[in-house]
């Protein structure tokens, strides 16, 4: 399908990756991991087509469809959800619109006779016939599927998308690509905006997906369940192989410690070696022994252990100073917008050195709740924060309120006090921005880097209370995992809403369910939170597997091309159906047409001959729909 070779990309002068080549073909699931800034989502970004490498090629089979879920969307204003799905089928609606501007010509003409309208017959005929062909007859259904996946309601469907925030409008894009035939998927981060059930939804769809998938995610649990094949950028370099990213993970130790063993084995017989040059060079006997055993020494292939770039975030949150037990009491507390509730009668008692997580729908108002507890929004109840209370909040786009045109250092300069202005240089090396690194402006940094930046930048403020709203989007697996040690090791209280259930496992203590307008308390862990949804969804299984039963107990093995032609001969259905609901639309309009004027009516001289007309249609369509579905029986 695709063909990547001797790939390069630059920036500044120093290279992102040099000489990469790989293939991705048919059936692959690849996961693109590396550490933030290794070049993941520019590679996404060259293989689209939206940007160009410096040097390489890249051979694309000609009919392949590549569909790009960008971290950067624009909508255009003014569509429904359902409209903006819609919008994945740009030939279908094209056909649907040709079709309809043809059916107004047939309806508003009267030269049935004539040349050019058996032309408008066999054209509305033969777009028909290509809608079928591109599911024009299903792809209304299909769409309503996906986006209830991925966690839209069925009144949400005739909402304006600006309504929507960026992260719904992401889903919506996501909805989009799941929707088209593309023979590649490329999804940079899309479980970011997700919350865990759209994540285990997605998951499912992606496992069945026909096409080749390619995923930039920092979701290990999220790679593991959905890829094949892992493909690290790492210092410029690519190491790649056909597992899951955890497997690759031990694959990739035990690579690097053969390497080691054996390049250890190599050095000790080099030393060896010249140590026996070194002792007979000095007798002119043993001369010609020691040249040879030079040359030897010159041909040998030096083994390489392959690099590892080990460097991590250091992080720690020091508590200010010790609160009272009680941090947090909320009472009846709600928030509307508008008419919208999105929280009601909500009770919460948050205990000192407790680690609490919010799970639950986007929209549900985790991430609402969070902010009325730092006091960022308005709401009806009562809220009050406990003795000695200090609040550090990380809100879930704080990146976007770092300024872009000035430097990294300017932005925690400008952050501190005196007390930490001078250990500004030190806090930015444990975050991984060193050297001239800290010069750089922030708007050139990529979404990890940002993240980690907002988090230093955190760390200038005293707190013994931290407020974390999705702190993990966009930093790379290492980075997540020293943010959870760190996090482990906080010694005050943690209040965190997010959607990595990873990132969550053995983090907190309890979890809260935000669900229509509600929260519901769960004492475990999100592992435990899991196992408690499972047992509400019971029916559902059920459901399923009573399907599946019924199926292998009654249901004959049918073959694949028997299965196209029941798949044709429904589609065929759905259209006869179709034309029967509009002829009997149209018929019953000329009958109250002809009953409310029935002189001015008779005296249209084409009346009756288009009222015929419409009739035989019918008479045609009923007969065609019975004999269609005689086939489907009979193949069944």
């Amino acid at each position: 399908m695709l063909n990547i070779h001797n790939l390069s990309i630059s920036f500044a002068g120093e290279y992102l990756f040099e000489e990469i080549t790989f293939k991705i073909t048919a059936g692959d699931r690849i996961g693109l991991v590396g550490k933030n800034g290794a070049g993941k989502s520019t590679m996404l970004k060259i293989l689209s087509g939206d940007q160009e490498a410096d040097t390489g090629q890249i051979a694309i089979d000609k009919k392949a469809r590549i569909g790009f879920l960008r971290q950067d969307i624009d909508f255009v204003e003014g569509r429904t959800v359902l409209e903006e799905a819609y919008e994945a089928f740009e030939e279908i609606k094209d056909l649907e619109r040709k079709m309809e501007d043809i059916n107004t010509q047939l309806t508003e003409r009267t030269d049935y006779e004539s040349d050019a309208y058996t032309k408008l017959i066999e054209d509305v005929s033969d777009y028909t016939q290509h809608y079928e062909i591109l599911g024009g007859y299903n792809y209304q259904g299909n769409t309503e599927k996906v986006l209830l996946g991925l966690g839209f309601k069925s009144e949400d469907f005739g909402n304006l998308t600006d309504t929507f925030s960026g992260g719904w409008r992401m889903r919506i894009e996501l909805a989009k690509l799941l929707l088209q035939d593309n023979d590649l998927l490329l999804l940079d981060e899309p479980t970011n905006h997700l919350d865990i059930e759209s994540i285990i939804w997605l998951e499912n769809f992606l496992k069945s997906y026909a096409g080749a998938v390619v995923i930039v995610s920092h979701d290990k649990m999220f790679l593991d369940n959905v890829t094949n094949r892992t493909i690290e950028i790492s210092l410029g370099k690519i190491y790649d192989y056909d597992k899951p990213y955890s497997d690759y993970l031990v694959l990739r130790k035990e690579l690097r410690d053969q390497q080691l063993a054996t390049q250890k084995n190599q050095a000790k017989q080099i030393e060896q070696t010249e140590k026996l040059i070194e002792k007979f060079r000095a007798k002119a006997t043993k001369a010609s022994m020691a040249q040879s055993l030079m040359k030897k020494l010159d041909k040998i292939d030096r083994i390489e252990v392959d690099e590892d770039d080990n460097a991590v975030m250091n992080i720690k949150f020091p508590i200010s100073i010790q609160p009272g037990k009680v941090v947090i009491e909320a009472e009846n507390i709600g928030k509307a917008y508008g008419e919208k509730v999105i929280l009601k009668s909500i009770d919460l008692l948050i205990e000192r050195g407790s680690k609490t997580a919010f799970v639950g729908q986007n929209g549900q108002g985790k991430s609402t709740l969070a902010k009325i507890i730092v006091n960022e929004l308005d709401h009806t109840g009562n809220l009050k924060l406990g003795h000695n209370v200090q609040v550090g909040y990380f809100a879930q786009n704080q990146a976007e309120y770092l300024d872009g045109e000035i430097s990294i250092h300017e932005t925690m300069i400008n952050a501190a006090n005196e007390k930490t202005r001078s250990k500004v240089r030190d806090m930015l090396g444990s975050f991984l921005f060193r050297g001239d690194d800290v010069d750089k402006k922030v708007k050139v940094l990529s979404g990890g880097e940002r993240n980690r930046l907002a988090l230093c930048k955190l760390l200038l403020q005293p707190l013994n209370v931290l407020v974390m709203d999705e702190p993990t989007n966009h930093l790379d697996i290492k980075s997540k995992n020293v943010l959870k040690s760190a996090l482990e090791n906080f010694e005050g209280t943690l209040l965190l809403v997010s959607h990595d259930r990873d990132f969550l496992q053995g983090l907190t203590n309890k979890v809260y369910e935000f669900k229509d307008q509600k929260i519901k308390e769960y004492l475990g862990d999100i592992d435990y939170y899991l196992e408690e949804r499972k047992v509400d969804d019971i029916r559902e299984i059920e459901k399923v597997e009573k399907k599946v039963a019924v199926k292998k107990k009654n249901t004959p093995v049918v073959s694949y091309e028997t299965e196209k032609k029941i798949k044709s001969l429904q589609n065929k259905i759905s259209n006869a159906e179709s034309k029967i609901s509009k002829l009997e639309s149209d018929i019953k309009k000329l009958d109250f047409q002809l009953e409310k004027n029935y002189e001015e009516t008779i005296s249209q001289t084409d009346f009756f001959s288009k009222y015929d007309k419409k009739k035989a249609d019918l008479i045609a369509q009923m007969e065609l729909w019975e004999s269609l579905q005689e086939q489907v029986e009979q193949l069944a």
